[in-house]
């Protein structure tokens, strides 16, 4: 694998499993130095560990400005320098619109769309004075709706609006920010929603399989390489974009 990202220096949230994970072992093949972020720092640290050198576990919930803020400096006064953010950090609290409590609602908001806003406020400020940038925010196919997920889809859909603005925004000051919105991916995620709705992740993916042209699910290590492209100098005329990962489920 090349060194696409030699001498860069990333921060990935959510990234203790899943797609998180994935995303910070495939920059961190390719020459980053990563920070692996997570609410559980036990977690962070131990994917970071099975990364190793070049990686950092670093406990933040990405709901709280202040240690996002933290966080932020802690990464930039460790390898003195931010080039690469990667919104992975989302949760789901499924449930039909009559049942579902403002509680949920709420959650899911802010950790899937208020902690992108907090992030990309916190890392701008390098990227912009570095003259260089690269944010990818995980959005979903969920945003273009889905049953029993009102509040996730509102928050994906959030995320694309934000990536659009932001790109005009920072685009003068040579920062590039993009949006990936898998389809379904073979994640502890997704294992939660099949039991949710009774049935197992084996079956469910069965059935997601059976309605995506492909005729199989993603698996996190496909999404990784797509956010690895819009992470890198590949993609340095692409600005405002939410690509679909999908295996052409429509």
């Amino acid at each position: 694998m090349n060194a696409r990202f030699s001498g860069r220096v990333a921060v990935v949230t959510g990234a203790a499993q899943g797609i998180g994970a994935a995303t910070a072992r495939r920059l961190a093949a390719e020459g980053a130095k990563v920070a692996v972020v997570d609410l559980s720092g036990e977690r962070a640290e131990a994917t970071a560990a099975e990364i190793g050198a070049g990686a950092i576990g670093v406990a933040c919930d990405v709901t709280d400005e202040a240690a996002v803020r933290a966080m932020t400096e802690r990464v930039v006064e460790t390898f003195g320098r931010l080039d690469i953010l990667v919104n992975n950090a989302g949760i789901t609290r499924d449930d039909l619109l009559f049942k579902m409590s403002y509680t949920d609602w709420n959650a899911v908001l802010q950790t899937n769309l208020t902690s992108m806003f907090l992030c990309c406020q916190a890392a701008q400020q390098h990227m912009v004075a570095a003259k260089y940038g690269k944010i990818v925010n995980l959005s979903s196919r969920s945003a273009l709706g889905n049953r029993g997920q009102v509040n996730y889809a509102a928050a994906k859909a959030g995320v694309q609006g934000l990536t659009a603005t932001l790109a005009i925004e920072l685009g003068p000051y040579n920062v590039t920010v993009n949006a990936v919105a898998p389809g379904y991916v073979a994640t502890a995620m997704t294992a939660a929603t099949a039991q949710r709705v009774g049935s197992t992740p084996e079956a469910h993916q069965a059935w997601a399989s059976e309605h995506t042209p492909l005729r199989r699910v993603a698996q996190p290590e496909e999404i990784a390489s797509v956010v690895a492209f819009l992470s890198s100098d590949d993609s340095s005329f692409v600005t405002g974009q939410t690509l679909y990962v999908n295996g052409g489920a429509r």
